[in-house]
Order: structure tokens, then C-alpha cells, then sequence
């Protein structure tokens, strides 16, 4: 399965290296999920912990080893509605043909949470939602 992770997903996972959104890339790293994300999420997580949670930088790095970065592809349509800032990320997770958008942007996603029909079958959900379905056989 593959996973496209928010900025929101990879800043959580490094400031809280015991919680559900680190679980996702011990997922990764373990071979149960093809973990993805885009340079514009990388950044936006590596700005706001450095200005957040310093110290959870060497964490944020150790963690990016086990994901791959997607380029944006502009000619792919967002979704009506969907914020503009939001367009790379949306995107990039259709571009690499992700099977599973995890983000904890309920402002922004949260219309699009769990309705792949307005989303050209991509599943968006927080990272709570996507572990309570999870099962590795699947």
C-alpha cells in the first residue's frame, strides 16, 4: 500500500517519536507501507520544526530515510474547494499514485476525508483513522 504523507504527518512523527504518526513510518521502514511525501511537505515540516522543536530535527532526518520523495505534477486537477496551498500536496499524492493521503488538515481535507469518489478514488484520512483500519495482511 502505498502512503503519501502531509507536513503535519512528518512535523508530528519527529516531535513525538512514540505516536501513531511515527508508527506510520516504522511501518514504512519495516516494508508494510511504501511511504511517500513531496519536497514542499519535507520543507514546510523542517521549517516548522525548527522553529517549534529544535531538537526534533536529527529525528525528522533519521525518519525521511524510509520515504520517497514525489515531485509535484501540475497538470493533474485538485479537487473544487480544496485550498490552493494545498494543490502541491494533493497533487504529489496523485502523482505517485498513492493509495492513502494521511494529513491532519481537517480545515482544509476534511471535506475530502474519507470520500475517495470526490477524489478520483484517493483515500484521504488522519492518521488515527488510517491505523484503526490498518491491517498488514490487506
Amino acid at each position: 500500500m502505498r502512503v503519501f504523507l502531509d507536513a503535519n504527518v512528518l512535523f508530528t512523527a519527529a516531535h513525538n517519536p512514540n505516536g501513531k504518526a511515527a508508527l506510520v513510518i516504522s511501518l514504512g521502514t519495516e516494508g508494510l507501507l511504501q511511504l511517500a511525501t513531496s519536497a514542499y511537505a519535507k520543507e514546510e515540516a523542517r521549517r516548522n520544526l525548527e522553529r517549534k522543536s529544535p531538537k526534533s530535527l536529527a529525528e525528522f532526518v533519521r525518519q525521511n530515510k524510509a520515504i520517497r520523495l514525489i515531485a509535484d505534477d501540475l497538470a493533474i486537477a485538485c479537487p473544487s474547494g480544496l485550498a490552493e496551498k494545498d494543490w502541491p500536496i494533493y497533487r504529489a499524492a496523485c502523482a505517485c499514485h498513492a493509495d492513502v493521503l494521511l494529513t491532519g488538515d481537517l480545515r482544509d481535507f476534511g471535506f475530502l476525508m474519507n470520500a475517495p469518489e470526490q477524489t478520483d478514488g484517493l483515500l484521504i484520512q488522519t492518521v488515527a483513522a488510517f491505523l484503526n483500519n490498518f491491517s498488514p495482511l490487506a
